[in-house]
């Protein structure tokens, strides 16, 4: 039993212990708005797990890169422990590291972790114990280990390796032979079984189960021999998508002994204490866009229900705190709840709503006394939260960023409207700085990507959303759940199907009017910006709605819908969750719904950004956008490519410079001068220019 001390203790402990985990912000400002160069800085918690008794919770904390200083690339992820009696937490692995796959030992003494440390060629896993010291190298396979997942008493691992490159095509290729077969040259994911040797730390060599298909998502049954892994028939991301289905596999003989045909996407799974249901998170159907669904399944029979039907928002987690108990976190709305309900779907409870934040991720201590979740509010991104008692509030337990404290933020708050067809809509909109009674201001509308996604009333501001950046310089920022956002149950995220570009992007115009009609909102002065999904609703607010959009930064968009099933990685999921259509099924309304259909409407200034390597939105997409605005020539447009970055940029160089050019480039049409574009160059120093509103 953890003491309930910790309760009263983390208010004394708190700011001395952040200020040694968490260095302050790298760029000295003396300024007091979120800069972009300061949004670069932004560190947050990653993945949290508890130990086995509640003493302890590990997490991980994204650290980003700082361009000109350190080698440029994605943010390191540091290890932190916690102790939860004290409130204190230390450092356990810093630096230039990038650490993984958390994981307490059976026996709570230990930490596991994946890394790429130096004078590893691919990532290991490894132990620290917990009073600390070396770590040691406790698993390496051929390829890099993906995932793992320890029997219940700690002498064998199941992990995850891709095959290993064959040595006749890798000697073709340092030879310089580096042809591709398109969709042939995917290597399998395999599960492999390794035992601990003589009870010490390492383990021996990993023999394969040989299992037809890729595997992902394994878990090792708490009781005997038993595994669940997910297969999908190739390792294609559509396959991986649509068609990952649960297997139930015997570690002895490498049989599968039980297979649950989840009806839709797979999401997160969860063994019951005594190895008789798995839990797992599933879409409804097949042309459900988002995993969501609670459901639990008979490990022996295969044989599942939905525990929770017609659940107006979307379970994203599930974890057991008894034999025939579910604690889970669930989006609602705009909010977030964390409950129970029997594994039978009786007495469905909420252990805690969305208060001060919104929660992305729970570990539970095996006795259920001690709670850790992953939680963002408006003012700051995600941080590490507790509980200790089995009830009360979550406590926050970190500060990544204890200079956000001097940062004057913009109130935030939920927007509803009603759509032209009657349909309730809800939003997030960050209110302009220091705002004025009776004065209209700019407004910057983002769009989610998706659409199976949606904004929550959390941390809304990053490298592609401008949020309390733009805020800070006088222009409100919208963020709209436009029909087909989760977070609302199946049939509102199945309300755009075989309507892309339709009623879905309607909704986003009518959140626009709302804000206009009540005084809000500039109707000269209107911007919009978003990626893929909300990149697809840029370019078609920025060409079909141009008279309404005075400026657009498009990011990784969809411009053409025909060209787009032929270009991109995920064909089959876009038809079956989405368009429920294939193009030859209707050439004209394929058309018809392509920006470029209409790019000679556009008189909005566009900026469209891209990564090169793509592949669910081929680059080629913001190629047509781009030709076919510039032949039309009637307003200024540049493309902007990323060498390396694919679907999202990673890299802290390629992000800091994706801020500083699109809010440039909305502060120019929208409070600036407009006209001619901006410079190309950026000076990626100082802030950028801030004239008000």
């Amino acid at each position: 039993m953890v003491s309930l001390s910790f309760t009263r203790k983390l208010t004394v402990t708190l700011s001395a212990v952040l200020l040694f985990v968490v260095p302050l912000a790298l760029h000295a400002q003396t300024s007091d708005l979120l800069a972009e160069q300061r949004v670069a800085d932004i560190r947050s918690v990653a993945q949290i797990v508890v130990s086995p008794d509640g003493s302890h919770i590990a997490y991980t904390v994204s650290v980003p890169r700082e361009p000109f200083v350190d080698p440029d690339g994605s943010a390191w992820s540091h290890l932190y422990l916690l102790d939860v009696e004290t409130g204190e937490s230390r450092l356990f692995v810093g630096g230039p590291s990038n650490v993984s796959g958390l994981a307490f030992s059976p026996d709570g003494r230990c930490l596991l972790y994946l890394s790429l440390r130096e004078g590893d060629s691919h990532r290991v896993l490894y132990a620290i114990s917990l009073g600390g010291g070396e770590s040691t190298r406790l698993l390496e396979h051929s390829t890099s280990i993906a995932s793992y997942s320890l029997s219940p008493t700690g002498d064998r691992i199941a992990f995850l390796a891709t095959d290993a490159e064959p040595e006749m095509r890798k000697t073709l290729r340092e030879g310089g032979f580096k042809a591709i077969a398109y969709e042939e040259d995917e290597r399998f994911s395999r599960v492999w079984i390794a035992d601990r040797l003589d009870g010490g730390q390492s383990f021996n060599d990993a023999r394969q189960l040989k299992l037809e298909g890729n595997a992902s998502s394994l878990s090792w049954s708490p009781v005997g021999n038993l595994i669940s892994v997910a297969l999908a028939p190739t390792p294609l991301i559509d396959d991986t998508y649509m068609h990952r289905r649960l297997h139930i596999v015997d570690v002895a003989s490498g049989l599968v002994v039980a297979r649950i045909d989840n009806p839709g996407k797979l999401g997160a799974t969860s063994w019951s204490p005594d190895g008789t249901y798995l839990a797992f998170i599933s879409g409804e159907t097949l042309n459900d866009p988002k995993e969501g669904r609670l459901m639990v399944a008979n490990a022996t029979t295969g044989e599942y229900r939905d525990v929770v039907p017609g659940f107006e928002g979307h379970f994203t987690l599930a974890r057991w705190t008894d034999d025939h108990t579910i604690r889970y976190l669930a989006d609602v709305g705009v909010e977030t709840e964390i409950g129970e309900v029997r594994h039978d779907g009786s007495n469905r409870s909420v252990v805690h709503s969305s208060g001060e934040a919104v929660f992305t991720s729970f570990s539970v201590s095996r006795d259920g006394n001690v709670m850790a979740a992953s939680g963002e509010s408006p003012r700051h991104p995600t941080e590490l939260f507790v509980q200790v008692g089995g009830d009360g509030p979550l406590q926050r337990a970190t500060d990544s960023n204890p200079w956000l404290a001097d940062i004057r933020m913009a109130p935030q708050e939920v927007v509803r409207w009603t759509a032209r067809d009657g349909l309730s809509l809800e939003g997030i909109l960050i209110r302009p700085l220091d705002e004025r009674s009776g004065q209209a201001y700019p407004l910057i509308v983002h769009v989610h990507g998706g659409p199976e996604a949606h904004n929550r009333n959390g941390w809304l501001t990053s490298y592609s959303r401008p949020g309390q950046t733009a805020a800070g310089r006088g222009i409100a920022v919208l963020y709209p759940n436009y029909r087909a956002s989760t977070g609302r149950g199946v049939e509102f995220s199945m309300l755009d199907h075989a309507d892309m570009g339709g009623r879905e992007f309607d909704d986003i115009v009518d959140g626009v009017d709302h804000l206009i009609a009540i005084g809000i909102a500039d109707s000269a002065r209107v911007g919009v910006t978003g990626g893929s999904y909300g990149g697809y609703a840029t370019a078609w607010l920025s060409t079909y709605y141009s008279d309404r959009f005075s400026a657009g930064v498009m990011a990784v968009g969809i411009s053409n819908q025909i060209s787009k099933v032929g270009t991109s990685d995920i064909p089959d999921e876009m038809f079956l969750v989405h368009n429920r259509l294939r193009p030859w099924d209707d050439w004209e309304l394929f058309l018809e719904r392509s920006p470029v259909y209409w790019a000679d409407r556009s008189t909005t200034p566009l900026l469209i950004l891209h990564g090169t390597e793509d592949k669910r939105v081929n680059p080629g997409q913001s190629m047509e956008m781009y030709r076919h605005l510039k032949l039309r020539g009637h307003a200024p447009v540049r493309l902007i490519f990323y060498p390396g970055e694919g679907h999202g940029n990673r890299k802290a160089a390629a992000r800091l410079d994706y801020n500083l050019r699109a809010m440039r480039w909305l502060q120019h049409y929208l409070v600036g001068p407009g006209g001619d574009m901006p410079d190309r160059d950026l000076n990626y120093d100082q802030d950028s220019d801030a004239p008000a509103a």
